[in-house]
């Protein structure tokens, strides 16, 4: 699926935000981070809550086994055949938190990914469907889940460092998975709110998020 622009000019458009590092990403974990989780596994659980006054829900689970993440996710009542961004946020200034309504700082009645940025901190893992999961696949359109029926059902092993292996088991992770249809005309477009603060090639309703949950 695309975008109301073409392809050729949406991945020119990701290309060009994620050589910029926005959304705060972050390419390397910090190395004061303790060592990852030893032993046994740990399984933390999010149960994924609507922004943007959408009808959306979901849940997901992440396995931490040493350095490997076994992401289980499934969400419903999305835009149906469009691509929606996903990652595991996490930094260590964060709240490690959903954003709300106080995070609204220009008042204009949604939170964008930029405004969330300080609950849930830079992406530091990109779920997408194949191919690289880092921060670099931040927006990597053609390589995110399109939601078939407006249902998303996602499931991968993904192998990250181990500082940030030991950070998701400590329950600091938070998922977030981004796509609103403002104006509910089955597509993303730049009537709906306009262009996004991350881009202004890309419309607001393709990165605003949708859902979120931390991971406990």
């Amino acid at each position: 699926m695309r975008l109301t622009r073409t392809r050729k000019t949406t991945i020119a458009a990701v290309l060009t935000l994620t050589a910029a590092g926005a959304v705060g990403v972050s390419l390397s974990n910090s190395s004061a981070a303790p060592s990852a989780h030893r032993g046994a596994d740990v399984t933390t659980n999010a149960k994924l809550d609507p922004l943007n006054n959408s009808a959306a829900s979901g849940h997901a689970q992440v396995t931490i086994s040493g350095s490997n993440l076994k992401v289980v996710l499934n969400a419903r009542r999305l835009l149906k055949g469009m691509p929606h961004a996903e990652h595991i946020h996490f930094g260590p200034k964060a709240r490690h938190e959903c954003p709300s309504v106080r995070d609204d700082s220009n008042s204009d009645h949604r939170l964008n990914t930029a405004e969330g940025t300080p609950a849930y901190g830079p992406v530091r893992i990109s779920l997408t469907t194949k191919g690289d999961t880092s921060p670099d696949s931040t927006l990597a359109v053609n390589r995110f889940p399109t939601a078939p029926k407006g249902r998303i059902s996602y499931s991968r092993t993904i192998h990250v460092k181990p500082a940030l292996a030991e950070r998701i088991a400590a329950g600091k992770g938070v998922l977030v998975i981004h796509g609103i249809d403002y104006n509910h005309n089955g597509k993303y477009d730049f009537k709906g709110a306009g262009k996004s603060e991350l881009d202004p090639s890309l419309p607001a309703e393709a990165t605003d998020p949708v859902l979120c949950g931390r991971l406990q």
